[in-house]
């Protein structure tokens, strides 16, 4: 089986260290290192306190000695000893590591310094669901429930051009009208604002129509594949430019061609259209090229990936500038623009992802090639060739524009059992997956339920009661898109929950059991959490059946209950009654009291650990009296199954027994 660790929600921070130098304060951290992945430091003084690594001299010296080797520092200290630490060695925030602070009784968790650049903030919350703490975030963002500017486009793979963060940053902060130019990229992080923000969402100065220029906006967010050329000269408000990664660059090349050359070549076609380099998703070849040393470099270098098709594939592209020249020496009239077009095309345009707000007065980059011929619309730039004299090689390169922005990112999916329904019933690693996740999704009372647990700029998308597979494939679409996604189910999430629709449904989609990753974090069940309220009711063999036949014949419901009460199991029922399904139950009693005494307690509970929860214990003979639906859980006993002072009790065996 493939696995990845519960360290995995944490693997952005790693290498990740934590200090104490108190007894107390290792005791606190130790275990959250341990579950986290992270080192714990500790004074040679407190050797033998907890397992740790310990530093000689003083804490000065070491955290100047492990400060650029770690993406984060969580401390157990007082924050004023803290900031006097660390200030000698802060740079700036786009290179400092994130620093969370938690206080000596393990009670908040204080995100100090990077809390966007660094993840400082989303440290902090996942900290504190470790160690049942409150976090503290004092960043303007957090307390506008927006997510930084500076870190918008990061979990879309979108990459940052140039702009005045701070002074953007500062508008919003302000809650001053923000326009916000979007031409690519998603448009969910648009849809999960909270009600009143900042941002305007409008076109250009030059295309503003005169109600879009009565705003007066004072700052400015652009997300485009365009450069920076596109900022009016004559503005002095603050604006920043996000660049989706949309722009795939098909590129063909003589053998042994350089890679200073094809870099030199892609420079120049990207500054002749007025292309942002930073928008590029990745490069696109044929197959004999997949050796070339200038292209494989050029990818490294810039840290893209290289796409294959064979001349097959290509030479069924049609394309606006074909050569038989080419054709005769590779089997394909065209690779460049041909490969551009395929790269593209092998993305599965996602619902509700790619819907941008564009302005109908815009127009594409180049929409005709040189004689005259309209370009397929998603091919920006038709094939350049590009040479130098003197310089051995040449270069074609061709430029298209695909709907969906590639992330580069490995996508996960996390199926989380949440409980019966408070937040003190989800285990700390389930929390955590909650907080960590890019999107959330489920049915919209277990939505509702972890509202406390949302963090600014989450995609929480909740469905209704029966859009459970609808649920789990817009849940596996944007995990492949590269989001980390969390699937919420009530109680635990393998027991009549999410995590098997879900794996059904990779399964049918040919899932080679690791892309996207997947993991699944129990819950305590609803029959365990009924349980619990009524006393030992399970302390014998027991099963659980569920009346809904949606998804099962009722005819083999009825054989599973009749062997259920023949063989004197503790019966739990889930979906007992619904509005439309209210015969089931009478049936299932009437089963079960060809089996049993109509005395045997019979204990049924809806909403348990919720605010409205109810609870009664009964007989099998009285049990239709009691208010049931599709929120109860009915637990049947076995024929040694008694009530003692309003206490279920199911006997383990132990009495009466020699051992």
């Amino acid at each position: 089986m493939n696995y990845f660790t519960h360290q995995s929600c944490l693997t952005q921070f790693q290498p990740l260290a934590a200090i104490a130098t108190t007894p107390q304060a290792a005791k606190i951290l130790q275990p959250l290192c341990q579950s986290i992945g992270g080192t714990l430091w500790l004074p040679e003084s407190l050797d033998g306190i907890v397992k740790a690594q310990l530093y000689s001299g003083s804490l000065k010296k070491h955290l100047a000695e492990i400060w650029q080797q770690h993406q984060a520092l969580i401390f157990c200290l007082a924050t004023g000893a803290v900031v006097r630490l660390i200030a000698p060695l802060l740079q700036d925030k786009f290179s400092d590591p994130a620093v969370v602070i938690v206080d000596g009784e393990g009670r908040f968790a204080i995100s100090l310094c990077s809390g966007h650049q660094g993840g400082a903030d989303l440290l902090a919350q996942l900290v504190a669901q470790q160690l049942d703490a409150t976090p503290i975030l004092t960043g303007a963002s957090s307390s506008l429930r927006l997510p930084g500017i500076d870190v918008l486009g990061f979990p879309y793979g979108w990459r940052k051009g140039e702009g005045n963060w701070t002074g953007v940053s500062a508008a919003i902060a302000r809650r001053e009208n923000v326009q916000v130019i979007q031409e690519v990229g998603s448009t969910l992080w648009q849809e999960h604002l909270p009600q009143g923000h900042p941002f305007y969402f409008g076109f250009s100065e030059s295309t503003a129509s005169n109600t879009e220029k009565s705003i007066a906006p004072k700052a400015r967010v652009w997300i485009s594949y365009y450069t920076k050329r596109r900022f009016s000269s004559q503005s002095d408000l603050p604006k920043v430019q996000w660049h989706p990664r949309v722009l795939w660059v098909g590129i063909g090349c003589e053998r042994e061609t350089s890679c200073q050359l094809i870099e030199t070549a892609i420079e120049t076609v990207l500054q002749k259209y007025h292309l942002a380099r930073e928008a590029i998703a990745g490069i696109a070849t044929i197959d004999i090229k997949a050796d070339e040393k200038g292209i494989l470099e050029l990818c490294h270098s810039w840290d893209l990936p290289l796409k294959i098709f064979s001349a097959e594939t290509l030479s069924r592209v049609a394309v606006p500038n074909p050569s038989e020249i080419v054709s005769q020496e590779v089997g394909t009239p065209s690779v460049a623009e041909a490969a551009a077009i395929c790269a593209i095309e092998s993305f599965t345009p996602i619902s509700k992802i790619t819907a941008t707000r564009l302005s109908p007065r815009q127009s594409p980059v180049a929409n005709l090639n040189q004689n005259g011929i309209t370009l397929p619309p998603s091919l920006l730039v038709p094939k350049q060739i590009f040479k130098e004299k003197g310089v051995l090689g040449a270069v074609t390169v061709a430029i298209a524009k695909s709907e969906l922005e590639y992330t580069g990112r490995t996508g996960k999916l996390y199926l989380v059992g949440t409980g019966p329904g408070s937040l003190d019933q989800i285990t700390p690693a389930a929390k955590t997956a909650i907080v960590e996740a890019d999107a959330v999704i489920g049915y919209s009372l277990y939505i509702d339920l972890i509202q406390p647990l949302f963090r600014p700029g989450q995609i929480v998308e909740s469905l209704p009661i029966t859009q459970e597979r609808q649920r789990a494939q817009r849940a596996i679409e944007l995990a492949q898109w590269g989001l980390t996604v969390a699937v919420v189910s009530s109680g635990d999430c393998g027991i009549y929950g999410m995590a098997g629709l879900v794996l059904e449904e990779l399964q049918q989609k040919s899932w080679d059991g690791k892309t996207p990753q997947v993991r699944v974090f129990p819950g305590i069940s609803a029959l365990q959490a009924a349980a619990a309220r009524v006393g030992a009711p399970l302390m014998h063999d027991f099963c659980a059946i569920s009346l809904s036949d949606l998804l099962t014949p009722w005819e083999v419901i009825q054989q599973r209950l009749e062997a259920a009460a023949k063989t004197d199991f503790v019966t739990a029922i889930y979906n007992p009654r619904s509005q439309k399904r209210t015969q089931q139950v009478i049936i299932a009693r009437q089963i079960f009291l060809q089996y049993r005494q109509p005395h045997t307690p019979v204990a049924i509970i809806r909403h348990a650990y919720r605010q409205d929860e109810q609870i009664t214990i009964t007989t099998l003979e009285k049990m239709l009296d009691v208010v049931i639906d599709m929120l109860t859980m009915i637990i049947i006993g076995n024929s040694s199954t008694s009530n003692h002072a309003n206490w279920m009790i199911t006997p383990r065996g132990y009495l009466g027994y020699d051992n």
